[in-house]
């Protein structure tokens, strides 16, 4: 066939203005072109446990709880207009929520993991409701200083083991459950917060962030769903942070340091903003990244500071965003 009878096409074309709705079902070609980078997340994370040794499986379960906090962030900032760094909050009060169940009631890890993501997320969201009524980097400076006051107070007043923690316990049944419970606890934070952004209550926590006071005009509670959308971003942290005590057996005032709000934010610019699963990429690779570059002690800070500068200046949109406009400008050629 000569060059003249065919022409390029992008793969997009066809499916493009159907891929919102239920019409890219018509046909398998379509929905595999949709399915096929979902899948490729999926299974990814899903067959990283068999493939991986005991100390990178270790560095996954690592990776997995940056990465659900990355996504709170990146829904409370791209989608409420919150800009949150109490990550080091929410794994504070999910880890010592659980711990205390466990230690003190002798309840199981079954039990205590999400317990103690409720107790934790109800407790998270009733500091919080006070500064909900604050905008920008007023919100983010008070969410940024409360890990800093709960890990005073429990020194001061000597609560919970005071600098030595509570060790002894219980951890979790084998590797295949530390390594299962966050990879599917990952996917369903993932899917669950892309389903929630596109239905009502979702809409209407975007316009809360593009325009407040239009949704107030319509009669619309802004502060309800405030503190709903820190509700939600709070059980997902404060689950991760109940999962990591049970992992390392052990907790302390290291569930509140800084890593924990700072890490979420390196991954979300490196993943971009707004997309949700942008975050995870960024906290896939982050993570892993951190430990291959710990042969080089105190360099490795550096290094890792100028991979994130690249990405700031080069590749401000992020990976993920990058990634999605390549993977719609794939093309193939066609007969004319």
């Amino acid at each position: 066939m000569s060059a003249q009878e065919r022409r390029k096409k992008r793969l997009d074309r066809s499916v493009k203005v159907r891929s919102e709705g239920l019409y890219s079902l018509s046909s398998w070609r379509e929905m595999a072109y949709l399915l096929a980078p979902r899948l490729l997340l999926i299974g990814g994370l899903l067959a990283a446990p068999f493939v991986l040794d005991l100390y990178w499986q270790k560095v996954l379960c690592a990776a997995g709880i940056i990465a659900v906090l990355a996504m709170g962030f990146d829904f409370l900032a791209a989608y409420v207009g919150l800009v949150c760094l109490g990550g080091a909050m929410f794994i504070g009060f999910g880890g010592y929520a659980a711990g205390l169940l466990n230690a003190k009631l002798g309840l199981p890890p079954v039990l205590t993991i999400p317990l103690a993501a409720v107790i934790g997320a109800c407790l998270s969201t009733v500091i919080l409701m006070p500064c909900l009524r604050l905008r920008g980097v007023y919100f983010a400076i008070v969410t940024f200083m409360l890990p800093l006051f709960a890990t005073h107070i429990i020194i001061a007043l000597e609560l919970f083991g005071s600098t030595e923690g509570i060790t002894g316990l219980d951890i979790l049944a084998n590797h295949w459950w530390e390594q299962y419970v966050i990879v599917i606890s990952l996917l369903a934070a993932l899917f669950g917060l892309r389903r929630l952004v596109t239905e009502d209550v979702g809409l209407i926590m975007m316009g809360i962030k593009d325009n407040d006071q239009a949704v107030l005009a319509a009669g619309i509670s802004i502060f309800r769903y405030r503190v709903l959308a820190v509700f939600i971003a709070a059980l997902a942290g404060c689950f991760v942070g109940a999962y990591q005590a049970h992992l390392y057996g052990w907790l302390g005032l290291s569930l509140f340091a800084m890593d924990f709000s700072i890490l979420p934010i390196a991954a979300t610019v490196m993943g971009g903003m707004g997309t949700l699963s942008g975050p995870v990429i960024g906290a896939l690779i982050l993570t892993p990244l951190s430990e291959a570059l710990r042969g080089f002690g105190q360099l490795r800070v550096v290094l890792y500071c100028l991979i994130l500068l690249l990405f700031i200046l080069y590749k401000p949109e992020g990976l993920m965003n990058y990634l999605e406009r390549k993977y719609h400008q794939f093309e193939r050629w066609e007969k004319v």
